[in-house]
């Protein structure tokens, strides 16, 4: 018996092909210029101005010089400590703050829950420019400007509606039941939030983590605006000091300060991208 011929359906088969080169297109588009920039931060500057902008560097090692020059001329190695301990500050303190703000507003019983809850979101509804001459006028009066703990204080005010929002969606989504159970067991609040609450909502922690890291770290309004010191400059403010007093730029030590700056960013979001997406489309817990 002969068997039936399968059908091919090629419209189907076309459709996913185009769907693909679409996928590579953006994604090339995407890596390539990190890539072009990893690459130029070992030119030297003569290869800047002799050769195509898509030269490969002629020697990499002597390369190295520019991120050594970046390192220590352009005090990237200072301005990296602030921005580690700035955006390190931030992200202890927004778990500090937005988890109990957003356990109390999704699971206590109280008057002012909703209000409290309206007020925090209407804060997602205000730019940071518009912010800007008032909290300076304020920092300036009571000494928090040039001061490492006046940009934690900020960066967790500025990512605190946000955080709160997909808390409170997260804790809304934790059965009351299992509360009870843990209460009912001789757990105190604490020890539930802990032992029981925190785990279930690992992946919503590592995601509004995520998210301060990336603001933080990548911030430039606030820490041009509040800090005036070399000493207390972070990574994104430290990059302006390498223009020339006439505009000239030494391209090479630029590239490698900024590739200084993105690579903790990709590292970071290489490791944490899977527990932010689980966290971002995670709509109930599993039983």
């Amino acid at each position: 018996m002969t068997q039936p011929k399968q059908k091919v359906y090629y419209g189907a088969i076309i459709g996913r092909a185009v769907c693909l080169l679409i996928l590579a297109f953006l994604l090339i588009i995407s890596i390539y210029p990190v890539i072009w920039l990893l690459i130029s931060s070992f030119k030297t500057q003569t290869e800047f101005t002799l050769n195509s902008v898509f030269s490969l560097p002629g020697s990499f090692s002597a390369g190295i010089e520019n991120y050594v020059d970046a390192w220590t001329t352009g005090n990237m190695g200072t301005a990296f400590i602030n921005s580690v301990v700035c955006t390190a500050g931030s992200m202890v303190l927004i778990i500090l703050t937005a988890l109990p703000i957003s356990f109390a507003i999704a699971k206590m019983q109280w008057k002012l829950s909703n209000k409290i809850a309206a007020y925090i979101t209407f804060g997602l509804l205000i730019p940071a420019q518009v912010a800007l001459i008032p909290l300076f006028s304020i920092y300036n009066n009571i000494g928090l400007t040039n001061s490492r703990i006046g940009l934690i204080l900020l960066y967790t005010a500025q990512s605190l509606p946000l955080s709160v929002m997909l808390f409170t969606g997260f804790f809304t989504a934790i059965p009351n039941e299992m509360m009870e159970a843990a209460v009912i067991d001789g757990c105190t609040i604490y020890q539930m939030l802990v032992k029981v609450i925190f785990p279930l909502m690992m992946n919503s922690i590592m995601t509004v983590l995520t998210l301060q890291f990336m603001s933080s770290w990548n911030d430039l309004i606030y820490s041009q605006t509040f800090i005036s010191l070399a000493e207390k400059r972070t990574l994104q403010t430290a990059l302006i000091m390498f223009n020339g007093s006439h505009g000239e730029v030494n391209w090479g030590p630029l590239f490698a300060a900024m590739s200084i700056t993105i690579i903790p960013t990709l590292v970071i979001y290489m490791f944490l991208s899977k527990f932010m997406i689980r966290g971002m489309t995670s709509g109930a817990v599993k039983g």
